[in-house]
């Protein structure tokens, strides 16, 4: 592979113009198909096929087709006057027209007044008014929703307070722009006091934005074709800045020591595409692997997540590959820091590279001389960060994780205060008593059996299909959607249907936006543990090819279960249990979202296989061509400890600017992959592989005969450009001898 690489990157440098003219017509053309795109469609009602509310939910659009269960709809909420009554005459009246008004709006199915359909408080302070709509939420047009919120403004100059929940007015938070801001300008200082170099800082920064628009552009351009949302194109462009930068990173950051070991500049960046683009591709591959594998949980929305950022983790390798060696060719010596330019101008070919102690060597020798105590310390800390994780309790936070200046918060909050916490979670039971002797009355005694159950406040009528096959009903439980009672009080009423089946020959199941989300936390969470398992045997097959090595792959495998438990464990502690909360504008401490554990460990397994190969390949390397295990560790830390340091920092600053999202969920994967970040990074990576590493001895590097001949040799150390002749710096590409460019 290291061969391969080598020419590749003496391709790029030859072909500069070309290769920067292509990524220039790719992003143009893609682009160009973003723009004339229609927007993103709906993404589908089958959210998770196979669970019990998803069943139910496709029975309803069954037996009910004219009911549009997907339909979008508006949750008017009414509030009177402190000691006035939303019943008294003018209030009435305003909460009538609104209704009137908005039910002769041409996308509106109905919209039921409280007063005809009991949707006041016992005190009469509080009422709702329901509107439906023909059309998903996605297909509403600015003129529907500017209709509504005109009739809801009349009824505010009445002297009414109205808050809207549902998904009508929803308002949709910004798909990260400000996070990305933050990040590419905290990553932008890092490298810059990294390198030393404005040039250096800027082409990793200038190459991963392109990789990122073109990512970003083709999920624009494939939204209304695949149904993409805009948590997938977030999540894509938060991984593929992040190892973009990083990818490029490694590359101009080998370039720079191939440069200070006296090779030309075409030679130098073949050499680093060849050696330092190994890691790269390994890197990205373990990424894509943990991503595309999300597709084997069964969720469709997380399906299109993960092969979304995979795709772009593959574009940031390609654009790692060429076009940063082709930018290279352009400006051989701009990447170089004031005192290298100063001597490139001079004769230093076959200078050797300087091996003086850094920051790196310095830490590695004190883990070397402590191995121990730093082991132990490693795993008793993460260890007690992943306490909390024991407590994980997965949902889907609603209108209640919202931001209170949200009128969705304030109308759930409202609904709740005047009608009880279940009010905004109520569940949905659809009955197939086609199989009835008297249909109305199988329907009536299932209602009756479920409105006795201990925690349900009330049970609306049965409402019959046309063909009288079907029977549906509403079920207010007392607690909260997600409150822990309310998860019991579904298992309750499931537990009872064989009793009802036998007694009425009908059958029904338990739906709704409730019993949805607590039948995917529980899918998800009987998945992650399998999900755990299949992508912890993937990364030891990989390593073992990438480090020719039993125990190292074991190590790091290790190493990444603490990291993403004590990340899972501080993710725990702050959204579960609300510890400093406030700091990060969580409004309300809950259930963590039922995706993202899954989503968490697959990224965080790309990103800490990406650490384990940037650091551990070149100890690799070391130790192939001679060096003592120790001296090999020391190594590896001079020349990858602060890479591997600054691109953490630079993921650390790119996933924490999502922190200020506005969505629940993309708020919490920032903060736990910043903290997966720099526990892996900072703790594992740099303490607890070198101390590991130290203890195992020649034995870290120990491959059976058998399993040698077996796994595939791809020569990631560069061990065969090592052996290259001097005089292949003058080796030509294609039969072609490549010119040198004017160095700046």
């Amino acid at each position: 592979m290291a061969t391969f690489l080598y020419r590749m990157g003496r391709a790029a440098f030859r072909r500069r113009w070309l290769v920067v003219l292509l990524w220039a017509v790719v992003l143009g053309a893609v682009g160009a198909g973003a723009a004339k795109a229609p927007g993103a469609g709906d993404e589908g009602t089958s959210f998770m096929p196979g669970i019990e509310a998803q069943k139910a939910f496709d029975l309803i659009e069954e037996r009910f087709p004219g009911s549009d269960a997907d339909g979008a709809d508006a949750r008017i909420v009414f509030i009177a006057p402190d000691g006035q009554k939303v019943t008294a005459a003018d209030h009435r009246a305003a909460i009538d027209s609104l209704v009137e008004e908005a039910a002769e709006q041409p996308r509106v199915a109905g919209a039921v007044s409280p007063f005809q359909a009991d949707a006041v408080s016992k005190d009469a302070s509080t009422a709702y008014a329901t509107v439906s709509y023909k059309v998903t939420a996605d297909d509403l047009t600015d003129a529907d929703k500017k209709a509504l919120e005109s009739v809801i403004d009349e009824a505010r100059d009445a002297g009414l307070t109205v808050e809207v929940g549902g998904t009508a007015l929803a308002t949709q938070p910004a798909a990260g722009g400000a996070g990305e801001a933050i990040g590419i300008g905290l990553a932008a200082v890092v490298l810059l006091i990294t390198f030393g170099s404005v040039a250096a800082a800027g082409l990793p920064l200038l190459t991963a934005v392109i990789g990122v628009g073109v990512s970003m552009c083709a999920i624009l351009a494939l939204g209304s074709t695949l149904g993409l949302s805009m948590t997938t194109g977030t999540l894509a462009s938060m991984l593929g800045l992040a190892v973009g930068i990083d990818y490029a990173l490694l590359v101009v950051s080998r370039y720079r020591e191939e440069r200070e070991s006296g090779h030309e500049a075409r030679e130098a960046t073949a050499l680093a595409v060849g050696k330092a683009g190994s890691a790269v591709v390994f890197a990205g591959l373990t990424v894509v692997i943990a991503l595309a594998g999300l597709s084997v949980i069964g969720v469709p929305m997380l399906t299109k997540m993960g092969l979304c950022a995979a795709g772009a983790v593959v574009i940031g390798v390609l654009v790692a590959l060429t076009l940063v060696p082709a930018l290279l060719g352009m400006w051989p010596d701009a990447v170089l820091s004031r005192k290298a330019r100063r001597r490139a101008a001079g004769s230093s070919a076959g200078r050797p590279a300087r091996t003086g102690d850094n920051g790196g060597t310095r830490w590695a020798r004190f883990v070397l001389r402590r191995p121990v105590a730093v082991l132990l310390a490693c795993v008793a800390g993460l260890g007690v960060l992943a306490l909390p994780a024991a407590d994980l309790q997965l949902g889907m936070p609603g209108d209640e994780a919202k931001p209170v200046s949200s009128t969705e918060r304030r109308a759930y909050d409202a609904l709740a205060d005047g009608f009880g916490a279940g009010f905004n979670g109520p569940l949905t039971i659809v009955s197939d008593v086609g199989g009835a002797g008297d249909p109305k009355a199988a329907a009536a005694t299932i209602a009756e059996q479920i409105k006795g159950t201990d925690g349900v406040v009330s049970v609306s009528p049965p409402q019959f299909n046309p063909e009288g096959d079907a029977a549906i009903f509403s079920v207010v439980p007392s607690t909260g959607p997600s409150d822990g009672t309310t998860k019991d009080l579904v298992q309750t009423i499931r537990a009872e249907r064989p009793g009802l089946e036998g007694e009425t020959g009908a059958t029904f199941e338990v739906t709704g936006s409730t019993a949805m989300n607590i039948d995917i936390a529980q899918a998800l969470q009987d998945a992650l543990v399998p999900y755990l398992i299949v992508i912890v045997v993937l990364s030891l097959v990989l390593l073992m090819i990438v480090f020719r090595s039993v125990l190292v792959p074991v190590k790091a495998a290790a190493g990444f279960l603490l990291s993403v438990l004590a990340s899972l464990g501080a993710v725990v502690a702050v959204f579960q249990w609300g510890w400093g909360a406030d700091l990060l504008g969580v409004e309300q401490a809950g259930p963590i979202m039922s995706l993202m554990p899954i989503f968490l460990v697959g990224i965080v397994f790309g990103l800490a296989m990406d650490y384990e190969v940037f650091l551990v390949a070149r100890m690799r390397e070391a130790y192939v061509h001679g060096e003592r295990p120790a001296q090999a560790v020391v190594t590896g830390f001079r020349h990858s400890a602060r890479v591997v340091a600054a691109a953490a920092v630079i993921m650390i600053a790119v996933f924490s600017g999502f922190v200020g999202s506005g969505e629940s969920m993309i708020k919490t994967i920032g903060f736990g992959l910043a903290v997966a970040v720099l526990f892996d990074a900072f703790v594992v990576r740099m303490a607890f592989v070198p101390a590991v590493l130290a203890l195992l001895g020649h034995r870290a590097w120990w491959l059976p005969r058998w399993l040698d001949r077996v796994l595939p040799h791809v020569d990631v150390e560069g061990a065969s450009l090592t052996a290259r002749p001097a005089e292949a710096a003058d080796a030509t590409v294609g039969g072609a001898r490549e010119q040198e460019p004017v160095r700046t």
